[in-house]
């Protein structure tokens, strides 16, 4: 049920009374999403509505603000507050969402994908962003337990492939000057008859496009789409630090204000693993599937 004053706030914004509105689908976190009719139209409106939903919604609008293209929402407004700030955007719920995966749909993907890595904005870098987002095997080697718990590799397969996967982290260069969004995956992307937009880019940064693309192709793959390497092959440095990054994440306590990511990190470890397998020439895994 959305509040009274939540409503009002939505309809000073927007200039127009909602006649009605629905809980919209998806998302990890409790950020109200709401798709609102009014008599001239329909908006998607996001609201925070924890700290962490705050801060996300925050960085999003002022991402929002520096950026254009045919792959971005238009966004309609922006009101900040410190406990509920309000996005709203152009109503996507009738678009395609994915999956399904064909191949025309996995090029329009692309295609919109290097589209955006070829505009540059003034934004932060990644190490700016991410922080130590690219250190998951080192943090594997300081603490396996969670990774292991997941049971895809033991003790012995670690102890052969950390050496190997550790430097390739390492060399993977993340700087650039290019537009990346760096949380590319089937819920932040959609296709119109002439777009392909993507949102939620609270994550977005000046940083390597392949490595972007990178974190996008386990989950494209779990979706029934082509193996990462298909796409992105010759690259055994990108699988290394995404793979890294779900390695040293996936097998933690839930988040509290996102308790699906977990499931979604161990589900890119399943098609993502293979990718580093083959990209680095690493032994066979222990169990490609196992039961979570």
């Amino acid at each position: 049920m959305v509040g009274p004053e939540l409503l009002a706030r939505i309809e000073a914004l927007i200039g127009s009374r909602v006649e009605s509105h629905a809980r919209a689908e998806g998302g990890y976190t409790p950020a109200t999403r709401l798709v609102c009719q009014t008599a001239t139209g329909s908006f998607f409106v996001k609201a925070g509505a924890t700290p962490l939903t705050c801060g996300f919604l925050r960085r999003e609008a002022h991402v929002y603000g520096l950026i254009d293209g045919p792959f971005v929402p238009q966004v309609v407004a922006w009101e900040d507050h410190e406990t509920a700030p309000i996005l709203v955007t152009e109503d996507l719920s009738h678009a395609h969402w994915p999956p399904p995966w064909d191949t025309t749909r996995v090029d329009r993907a692309l295609a919109q994908a290097e589209a955006m890595h070829s505009t540059t904005v003034e934004l932060g870098a990644f190490a700016e962003v991410h922080g130590r987002a690219t250190r998951g095997w080192r943090t594997v080697a300081e603490d396996p337990e969670p990774f292991l718990s997941l049971g895809f590799v033991d003790d012995d397969w670690l102890d052969i492939a950390l050496p190997t996967l550790v430097d390739h982290e390492q060399n993977c260069p993340t700087d650039g000057d290019r537009l990346t969004h760096f949380d590319l995956r089937s819920d932040n992307m959609c296709m119109t008859d002439d777009r392909v937009l993507f949102i939620d880019w609270n994550c977005a940064c000046l940083g390597n496009p392949r490595l972007d693309l990178g974190f996008w192709l386990p989950s494209l793959a779990y979706e029934g789409g082509p193996t990462p390497d298909t796409i992105l092959p010759d690259a055994p440095e990108v699988a290394a630090v995404v793979m890294g990054y779900f390695a040293a994440n996936a097998g933690l306590d839930k988040i509290p204000d996102a308790p699906r990511v977990r499931v979604v990190q161990r589900q890119q470890l399943v098609t993502g693993l293979p990718w580093l397998v083959r990209a680095l020439e690493l032994p066979p895994l222990v169990d490609p599937a196992p039961r979570f």
